[in-house]
């Protein structure tokens, strides 16, 4: 699909006239009207307006010509819903939501990483050892681990999952085991329905926001699983079955 198209779909499924999204974007009625017509292309600077107020990539803006790769994990960004936002709300098309959330690189251990996205790698027709041998050649290619000098906290986003995870194993959950790692979690997989004592059924995170978690075996045994997770101000412990069936909350406690 071709800008002008694009524009002009957006616009309309967002219900704006031309002249209000003019004034969104600051420009003229009559620069809306010429993308729409094809007659011109929006520049740089009105494309990075254009896409946080559509909340798209520039890329789908011209018609995705680039194909690209989180340049944390290699993850092929091939879905707007997969890309990161800065902080001020917009698109990071650097990264995926899993390694950058909202202005801050979760991965500064590469050997961390590895192990995460080898866990959704593996099947019949490419080992562990494969996909690990493939991860350790290409993340050194990447940007953010060429730059990692550059762009890293100095340690200060590892020093709150460790300050997390202590507070966490402070609870002292019954048959919860330790928690020694907490991975980037975006919430729409993990946002679970959790049943009320009057009947209803509520979810407590927001399926766009990334958090920290991990899951873990009960050390009871059995079928039903832990589930943490956690956030710059509240903590959550639950217990649920295989994909997450059946789901009890056990703890959220605010920090």
């Amino acid at each position: 699909m071709e800008t002008k198209n694009i524009i002009l779909e957006l616009r309309t499924k967002k219900g704006l006239s031309q002249d209000e999204l003019a004034k969104k974007v600051m420009v003229t009625r009559q620069a809306v009207s010429r993308w729409e017509n094809g007659e011109t292309v929006p520049n740089t600077e009105t494309l990075k307006i254009l896409s946080k107020e559509f909340d798209v990539s520039i890329n789908t803006l011209l018609g995705a010509p680039r194909k690209q790769i989180c340049q944390c994990c290699g993850m092929p960004l091939e879905d707007d819903a997969l890309i990161s936002h800065n902080s001020d709300g917009s698109l990071n098309e650097e990264y995926c939501k899993w390694c950058y959330a909202d202005g801050t690189y979760t991965y500064s251990d590469m050997d961390d990483l590895i192990d995460v996205c080898v866990t959704h790698m593996v099947n019949e027709h490419f080992t562990e050892e494969q996909a690990r041998a493939y991860m350790k050649d290409l993340l050194p290619k990447l940007d953010y681990w060429k730059r990692y000098e550059e762009l890293s906290d100095n340690g200060q986003f590892e020093a709150f999952k460790k300050q997390l995870m202590q507070e966490i194993n402070d609870l002292h959950i019954e048959g919860l085991p330790e928690v020694k790692k907490l991975n980037a979690l975006v919430g729409k997989y993990v946002n679970l329905e959790y049943p009320l004592p009057n009947g209803q059924k509520v979810k407590f995170l927001n399926d766009q926001t990334t958090y920290l978690g991990n899951q873990l075996e009960s050390e009871f045994g059995g079928d039903r699983c832990f589930g943490v997770l956690a956030g710059m101000d509240f903590i959550m412990i639950s217990t649920y079955e295989t994909e997450g069936a059946n789901p009890e909350l056990v703890l959220y406690k605010k920090r």
